[in-house]
């Protein structure tokens, strides 16, 4: 029976990041992104989320390569985290190449790492695939698509892009090369769907690059610049535009300056000569003369810009004669975090314009039309909407129903589906384990369903703990029981509902022992019933209860 290629996502369906592809045909398997997600509200503590990579564990041994698009956190960020559980060579262009060195070096795992770079043009064999680069636009320069070549046909998956006619850096996306590979045969495409729902094509970058010129024009304040780090063109027409209106660009945010480095190293980057200055030396320059390009654009907690808006940064100072530009659109669920750093940012008298007030962003995904013409370029037998929540995936699989592909040939997937391609049919296939794991500070995974609940638990209600002091000899309580609570009531104000506490408490363990009963599993579960019994029936609240029994 003929081998069958399986087409697996192990993240980057129903929901924004966490990219992650397996391709897999007989004994051979390559994964194409790697990225990272960023915690719900209802992860608490939670720092980063990865994908469960416990199938690409398991075959390890047939494991041939990473592949990766471009330099994005949503498709580079997990890499670190994956290659600690499984190694093999990691396949990218230069740009990407030198973001993957800087985590992978914090990781302690550059040395360990294969990295090998390819120029958009190249195609590279491993086992039984081929992988042939091809350069699209995106907002961050080397971004590439893959035409992988299986032994049953051509798969396309095209990554993050958009159709540029014009941009910063750099070719228009090689749609000739796209089209050869129509005319030749492509068995299936996978497609970016993020900005399915818009409607025209995606502003080119020089959109940007003019408001930014009217921002600047006849400005006597300082101009503060926030933007994604890995925004390179953007960071180029910021550059350009400080140097055409004389003023002196510092760099601030960790993200920012690593990304800043990497791109001057490997020429993406070109800063006008005697532009660029030390953040320490802003405060002796005129501040319509200065230009600061800082991370937070996202409003994270400790980025940067959130430091400067809540007076934690060291060398910028935010106040009035400040106008801060924030060029990025909010990623969905960072809504209000960036809401507080801009009216923290007004209430210290800075002009603040972001992308509701002015153009200072264009997005990097292309819209309905630019995914038109992939797929009329392409002409794909089978189709598969990746990168998205399910809104997405859905609206992306009606507008190539509206191209004219038959609804039997299109697959909406889900993480952990395996779907299943011969050079005729296109299937579901039953599931592979899959999920996500949690990053919170040095642990990885160890953060699961049980430790979030209360997590849950503790932030909504609160939390008691009993503490009773029991004879050695007889059980009789010697000492207590003590209340002590955290995040329930402040307890000066409510003494009279810590005695009837202490006195629940005392009554449920002299009701045990009355019993004979002497095991503390049971001795606890009765101070823990009892307390939670009489909280709920007068004040409605349900905090956790943590009995504590030390036997004197």
């Amino acid at each position: 029976m003929a081998e069958k290629l399986k087409i697996i996502s192990l993240g980057g369906l129903n929901e924004i990041g966490k990219n992650i592809t397996v391709l897999e045909y007989g004994s051979d398997m390559i994964v194409v992104d790697c990225g990272l997600g960023f915690p719900e509200d209802d992860m608490y503590g939670v720092d980063l989320v990865i994908p469960d990579v416990s199938y690409l564990v398991k075959n390890s041994h047939k494991l041939r390569g990473f592949f990766l698009t471009h330099g994005h956190e949503d498709h580079i960020g997990g890499l670190p985290y994956v290659l600690d559980q499984v190694n093999a060579p990691v396949h990218t262009t230069r740009l990407t190449a030198g973001l993957v060195e800087i985590k992978l070096e914090e990781h302690g795992l550059l040395d360990t790492t294969e990295i090998v770079t390819h120029e958009a043009g190249e195609t590279v064999k491993v086992g039984c695939f081929k992988v042939e680069f091809i350069h699209v636009n995106h907002s961050i320069a080397d971004a590439v698509a893959f035409a992988i070549h299986t032994p049953v046909g051509v798969v396309v998956m095209t990554g993050d892009f958009k159709i540029d006619p014009t941009p910063i850096t750099g070719n228009i996306i090689d749609l000739a090369r796209l089209g050869a590979l129509g005319n030749k045969g492509v068995l299936a495409l996978l497609c970016d769907s993020t900005n399915v729902e818009r409607e025209g094509y995606s502003p080119s970058e020089r959109k940007v690059s003019k408001a930014f010129d009217e921002m600047f024009k006849g400005c006597d304040q300082r101009i503060i610049v926030t933007t994604f780090a890995s925004n390179v063109d953007r960071i180029q027409t910021v550059l350009d535009t400080a140097a055409r209106y004389g003023r002196k660009v510092a760099v601030t945010g960790r993200s920012m300056e690593n990304v800043l480095r990497v791109s001057m190293e490997l020429g993406y980057l070109n800063v006008p000569k005697n532009t660029l200055v030390d953040i320490n030396a802003i405060k002796s320059l005129p501040k319509d003369k200065t230009v600061v390009i800082t991370t937070g654009s996202q409003g994270e907690n400790m980025s940067a810009l959130y430091r400067m808006a809540f007076s934690g940064h060291r060398q910028v100072e935010i106040g009035p004669g400040d106008r801060v530009l924030i060029s990025a659109s909010a990623i969905p669920g960072n809504e209000k975090t960036i809401s507080a750093v801009i009216n923290e940012l007004c209430r210290k008298g800075a002009e603040v314009i972001y992308d509701k007030l002015a153009d200072l962003h264009v997005s990097g995904h292309g819209c309905q039309e630019e995914l038109k013409i992939i797929h009329a370029l392409l002409k794909p037998r089978f189709f598969i909407p990746v990168h998205g929540e399910q809104r997405h995936l859905q609206r992306h699989a009606r507008l190539a129903e509206e191209m004219g592909m038959a609804p039997k040939n299109i697959i909406v997937s889900d993480v952990g589906r395996v779907i299943e391609l011969t050079r005729t049919t296109c299937k579901l296939s039953g599931t592979v384990p899959s999920g996500k794991m949690l990053v919170d500070g040095l642990g990885v995974g160890d953060v699961g369903s049980v430790v979030l609940r209360d997590r849950k638990h503790l932030a909504q209600d609160g939390m008691i703990v009993v503490v009773v002091n029991l004879s050695s000899e007889d059980s009789a309580i010697i000492s207590g029981p003590d209340i002590i609570t955290r995040g329930f009531v402040y307890v000066k104000e409510n003494g009279d509902l810590m005695e009837e506490l202490r006195e629940i408490a005392a009554d449920a363990v002299e009701e045990c022992l009355y019993q004979r009963i002497t095991d503390w599993a049971t001795i606890k579960a009765s101070i823990k019933g009892a307390l939670s019994n009489y909280l709920y029936r007068n004040t409605k609240r349900n905090p956790m209860i943590l009995p504590v029994i030390m036997e004197i």
